[in-house]
């Protein structure tokens, strides 16, 4: 890594300008995207400022979306967001076609009585026991986003004893003929709770990008998920059309990616 050092001079600029200006030429042009910066204590000796001084200018880069904090970790240049047109996909697939390692880790899964909420979108009776499965899926070693899914026990008996770390999507019409088809899907904004922020390796209270879905296959609802993705990482694209009744057939199931 080429970076200039020697202490900044007083001037028309501040100093934290100054040193705001030599990392937005570092991030935005040597290092490769995903790539760590100098930690502050190292900046700050090289440029004979403050820790102060480097955290404002690395502040002002976080805001631009150059650069992100990582806890625990250390600063690193901003990734290109993974933009997801509204479509019914597998996660995997998807990554792969964008040229990104898909990777995804089991937290969790157990055969439990879901809320009442998800009962009923399953169409299960009151007290009956569904499949819940926690996973983490990665892009390129990044994680992406953080799942909680209930899958109708009847329609995929076993799930849980089947090999969970590729594409579900495929695995339920492969072993089960089951292929989801359509959603219905809501998408909203919040903040990382601290389990999902470490998950996630971002802080706390970070935005992220809520999908609920259900998602059918012939007309029977089969899963039940929701899915905290990075904001910093991770945008959909929207076809807008004027008249609602011309959106029938096209789009139903934004960001669906399994």
């Amino acid at each position: 890594m080429h970076l200039a050092s020697g202490a900044l001079r007083d001037g028309p600029l501040p100093k934290h300008v100054q040193l705001r200006e030599i990392l937005r030429e570092l991030a935005s042009g040597e290092l490769l995207p995903g790539s760590p910066v100098p930690s502050e204590r190292e900046l700050a000796t090289r440029y004979g400022v403050s820790r102060l001084t480097v955290r404002e200018a690395v502040g002002q880069l976080v805001a631009d979306g150059l650069l992100v904090r990582v806890r625990g970790k250390g600063t690193f240049t901003t990734r290109p967001r993974v933009d997801s047109a509204l479509h019914l996909a597998s996660f995997s697939e998807d990554m792969r076609r964008r040229g990104m390692r898909p990777e995804t880790v089991v937290l969790d899964g157990a055969e439990a009585v879901p809320p009442h909420a998800t009962a009923e979108a399953l169409g299960l009776p009151a007290g009956s026991p569904a499949y819940w499965l926690f996973r983490l899926r990665k892009a390129d070693g990044a994680p992406m986003a953080v799942e909680r899914g209930w899958y109708h026990p009847e329609l995929v008996p076993g799930l849980l004893g089947q090999c969970l770390t590729d594409s579900l999507y495929t695995l339920l019409d492969r072993v089960y003929g089951v292929r989801l088809e359509h959603g219905t899907q809501t998408v909203l904004a919040e903040g990382a709770d601290p389990e999902t922020a470490r998950l996630l390796g971002v802080r706390p209270g970070s935005p992220v990008l809520v999908f609920r879905r259900v998602s059918t296959a012939q007309g029977r609802p089969v899963e039940d998920m929701t899915s905290w993705y990075r904001g910093d990482l991770y945008q959909v694209t929207m076809r807008l059309d004027r008249n609602p009744d011309d959106l029938q057939g096209h789009d139903r199931l934004p960001g669906g990616n399994r």
